[in-house]
């Protein structure tokens, strides 16, 4: 009992390298999020919107990409980035911004995977609207995604989710360095070794109401798309 009164007084002091590090986990989860958003909808409105060939095998290939484990996506990275390797000029290993590509990698599959589905049942509802007024496949797809807005958010939070939750990668090309790449799931790994439990109990806490919040957000959303009969 005394490790979760010492972990809450940590959180309630309102501790500097504790919410440095929070703050860190969701800068870079946040940014990783976004960028896979803006980049997996309109792939995922393309592959709801259009029949092309190779489409199923592309769409085979995303969902086993959503069982990539991360540790070897860090361990690619790490190879193409690190100073041997043909992207190691750029000399982004150890910093945040290989920690959010490492995400991406992550995190897109599922965007791409789970919004096909949304979309395609939607688009279907559209179909002969579309085919009657000739509407061209930009506007389809913003039609689409626009109507499925609230299944989608449920999509993008399973998203920031699968992102806050990540360690195997990010310790691989972060490093986990103090003040600089040190987000929650490193330390707690990390201080929980050196028997630090109290840091690694008070970010534990910190992780689980994060993902209550968003369980209850991805909960709350299905309440309201079955309501207005999103399903």
């Amino acid at each position: 009992m005394g490790i979760f009164a010492d972990s809450f007084k940590l959180i309630l002091s309102l501790d500097t390298d504790l919410f440095e590090i929070i703050w860190l986990s969701l800068k870079v989860s946040m940014t990783a999020l976004g960028i896979s958003c803006a980049l997996g909808l309109p792939i995922a409105g393309i592959f709801s919107s259009t029949n092309f060939y190779g489409k199923k095998t592309i769409l085979m290939f995303f969902n086993a990409m959503m069982a990539l484990p991360p540790v070897f996506v860090g361990l690619i990275l790490y190879i193409i980035f690190s100073q041997t390797g043909p992207m190691g000029f750029l000399n982004i290993l150890y910093t945040p911004t290989i920690m959010v590509i490492a995400q991406i990698i992550i995190i897109i599959p599922i965007i791409i995977s789970v919004s096909v589905e949304i979309l395609e049942h939607i688009f279907q509802e559209y179909k002969d609207i579309f085919e009657t007024f000739e509407v061209d496949l930009i506007h389809r797809i913003k039609t689409t995604v626009y109507d499925a807005r609230i299944p989608l958010i449920t999509c993008i939070l399973t998203g920031l989710g699968r992102a806050l939750s990540e360690v195997g990668a990010i310790i691989i090309v972060g490093g986990n360095i103090i003040h600089h790449t040190r987000v929650m799931t490193t330390t707690i790994a990390l201080e929980t070794s050196k028997g630090n439990l109290s840091m690694a109990m008070s970010l534990g806490i910190v992780l689980i109401f994060i993902s209550i919040s968003i369980n209850f957000m991805v909960m709350m959303m299905k309440i309201i798309a079955k309501k207005y009969s999103y399903d």
